[in-house]
């Protein structure tokens, strides 16, 4: 048998068994919205909500609207993390805008070395929160776009608990 032929077959099952392995320890959501407004008002709401919620204080009695970081901030790409005072676990969220007729968003958030189904609605609280304390759910055009495929426990979770 050849040798390189083994040595390829060899490479590609360690790569897909990483590729699984990793997969299994984490925890993520992916959300699409649509906006009838200009996404550099999207940005800019999302930003000011980010810095609003990661004053500490705010954690007293806010359950998980707190507690958020803001790494980066660009036109068109936001990057943040949020972590759950409750179990001390960090998303990583970033959200990317693409202005076109409508404000296209994308926004995913990552628990890294978490796959616990209680951790799932977490990432997209996380992410909905940010819609919902920003009132961009008001914003003309909104709409939402997910399911329980590209977002664990998207079609479970109850952003009013936590």
């Amino acid at each position: 048998m050849d040798l390189r032929f083994l040595f390829a077959f060899f490479a590609v099952v360690l790569g897909a068994t990483l590729t699984i392995s990793l997969a299994d320890r984490t925890s993520q959501c992916k959300v699409k919205w649509m906006f009838g407004i200009a996404c550099e008002v999207v940005q800019g709401k999302l930003v000011s909500q980010i810095k609003a919620w990661q004053i500490r204080q705010s954690c007293l009695y806010a359950g998980e609207k707190c507690s958020y970081e803001l790494v980066s901030s660009a036109p068109y790409i936001i990057t943040a993390t949020h972590t759950s005072p409750t179990t001390k676990k960090v998303s990583d969220i970033q959200i990317l805008l693409e202005q076109s007729t409508i404000c296209k968003v994308t926004g995913e958030a990552v628990s890294e070395f978490s796959k616990d189904p209680a951790d799932n609605s977490t990432n997209y609280c996380s992410l909905q929160n940010l819609m919902d304390g920003s009132d961009l759910i008001s914003a003309e055009g909104y709409k939402q776009f997910s399911n329980k495929w590209i977002c664990s426990g998207f079609d479970t979770a109850n952003c009013t608990l936590t």
